[in-house]
């Protein structure tokens, strides 16, 4: 088989590496791909968002399986416009993708099928979002409806942090066109968890639970980014809990859209809250996370196109997502300024010596190779990630190789993890 990634973080590292150990895959090429993802493939310089491009090289090269790595090609309908090709995706269609694409949509998508969620209000018109958020005070949730890198969403503490969020969003528009609706929402209070699933109509499979950190600083302070750092499993949902969860919040969405006629392939990725009254659902996501794509595909103990393969020709119970009981982990290595603007172009080294730790793999994230070098491009460059027996040997490792790998300005949180081994 000849599988197409499109993509260029982390993640899309991670999904090469895995297909890359299939006996079923002959050839692995990556649009536009990193300086890792070239270790088991090969890039080809067409950008995720154009689509014509990513269709035309699929059906030149005949590509057996596209898989779409970042939401925006979903969101856009790469996999309606590979089917007029014949060419299967692993991935939603474009309406099923606008529960991330449309933060209105999946809102009001979880409300039809009695998921649990925050309260929330969707608003056009800034006064009337304003006059809404000065009369329900704070601390209130802003969201961009559309689109915005991960960075739409302000948790305001004050009335005037949110109407200064919506200010940004509505009036300057400093998300483009992703700002002009905006959902206002109650702001839940507790400890998040990811937790995502293959699913193929209203069949699912489910991967172990995730924890995401989002904030840049430790003990969650700062701006949030794309995610610093995760790890797998995270002890706020463990395993005898997993199928209650789902039932909650996989599968009411999956039997919603298979009514509308418009059933969900792919990954779907629940951003849950855990509050004082259970579980509840603060985004969902159409793809692998990233940083959470990483550890969970260390702790994946069978072949990762053999599950997308079933999905996508709608046999998913015919194949079983086999996990090794290891704990794995995520440190995000970033650019110095992230995620605020940073510098690009320096060396990085130290992988070969990183890699030599048992249990560790580094994926390249904001890299390019130039030269015989690899080089940062991007805010968050690496995702040092390590398999442990438990939490705390995983952790370890992570550490001891982040500490082998230097690059001008790196940071990293030195905190990740640590709320799980609280528990």
């Amino acid at each position: 088989m000849k599988i197409l990634v499109v993509g260029s973080g982390g993640r899309e590292h991670a999904l090469a590496w895995k297909i890359s150990q299939s006996p079923k895959v002959s050839e692995i090429f990556i649009a536009p791909g990193n300086g890792g993802t070239r270790l088991h493939g090969t890039n080809v310089d067409i950008q995720d968002d154009d689509l014509p491009a990513l269709v035309n090289f699929a059906k030149e090269n005949q590509i057996d399986l596209v898989v779409a790595g970042p939401e925006l090609p979903l969101v856009l309908g790469i996999k309606e416009a590979l089917a007029k090709e014949g060419i299967p995706c692993f991935g939603p269609g474009a309406y099923a993708a606008n529960l991330e694409g449309s933060k209105a949509f999946s809102k009001i998508t979880m409300r039809d099928s009695r998921v649990p969620t925050a309260p929330f209000q969707v608003f056009d018109e800034y006064e009337q979002a304003k006059k809404f958020v000065e009369e329900k005070g704070a601390p209130i949730v802003v969201k961009a409806d559309g689109l915005a890198a991960g960075k739409g969403v302000v948790v305001a503490r004050t009335v005037e942090q949110a109407v200064e969020a919506l200010d940004d969003m509505m009036v300057k528009k400093v998300f483009g066109n992703a700002g002009e609706r905006v959902v206002v929402e109650e702001a839940l209070k507790g400890e998040e968890a990811s937790f995502l699933a293959f699913c193929a109509g209203e069949d699912y499979a489910l991967l172990p639970s995730a924890q995401d950190h989002k904030a840049v600083g430790e003990g969650d302070t700062g701006p949030n980014t794309g995610g610093m750092g995760a790890y797998s499993p995270a002890p706020i949902l463990p395993r005898d809990k997993y199928a209650e969860t789902a039932e909650l919040v996989i599968k009411p969405i999956l039997k919603l859209l298979a009514e509308r006629g418009e059933p969900f392939t792919g990954i779907l990725y629940a951003g849950l809250m855990y509050t004082e009254d259970g579980p509840s659902v603060l985004e969902y996501n159409v793809r692998f996370g990233d940083p959470e794509c990483q550890p969970l595909l260390m702790r994946l103990d069978c072949d990762l196109v053999e599950i997308m393969l079933a999905c996508v020709e709608n046999r998913l119970p015919e194949v079983e997502v086999k996990l090794k009981e290891e704990t794995s982990i995520c440190v995000v290595m970033a650019a110095g300024g992230y995620p605020g603007s940073y510098e690009k172009g320096a060396e990085i080294t130290g992988f070969e010596e990183a890699e030599k730790i048992e249990g560790v793999k580094v994926f390249q994230a904001g890299t390019t190779y130039e030269d015989g070098k690899t080089l940062t491009s991007g805010g968050r460059v690496l995702g040092v990630t390590a398999l442990g027996a438990d939490l705390g040997a995983a952790q370890k490792k992570a550490y001891e190789a982040v500490a082998k790998i230097s690059f001008d300005k790196a940071y990293f949180r030195r905190d990740i993890g640590n709320k799980g081994l609280k528990k």
